[in-house]
């Protein structure tokens, strides 16, 4: 399942190699759907995306295309489980007004139901 937003690039952190295999980089996106209380939310790049954020800079508009991650850890020594969410991005892309930077056209006019009722 894979979700998308919009939001101002607050501020990107060095990739870092977790394991000889593993590598990531955070970014925090700042999302000001009520600009009195925006939201500064922490996504990860992995692998060979870790690059994809170097062309940009803090403080653009960003469109982030990401999967929901969750997974649940118990410490050897025992214990209560604990669980571990992660916004792993797919795409990074700067935001614009439509799909190919272009405002989509305004339709010529509204749909008529009068032959096919809309249920």
């Amino acid at each position: 399942m894979g979700f998308h937003v919009t939001g101002r690039l607050h501020r990107k952190f060095s990739a870092e190699q977790k394991t000889e295999r593993f590598r990531k980089r955070d970014f925090v996106i700042e999302l000001a759907e009520n600009p009195r209380y925006p939201q500064f939310v922490q996504f990860q790049l992995t692998g060979d995306r870790c690059e994809s954020l170097d062309e940009f800079q803090e403080g653009d508009e960003l469109r982030i295309e990401f999967s929901l991650r969750g997974r649940e850890w118990t410490p050897r020594e025992g214990g209560e489980p604990r669980y571990f969410n992660s916004l792993d991005v797919w795409t990074v892309e700067r935001a614009t007004a439509g799909a190919h930077g272009e405002e989509p056209p305004p339709p010529e006019e509204p749909p008529s139901f009068a032959d096919d009722p809309p249920f």
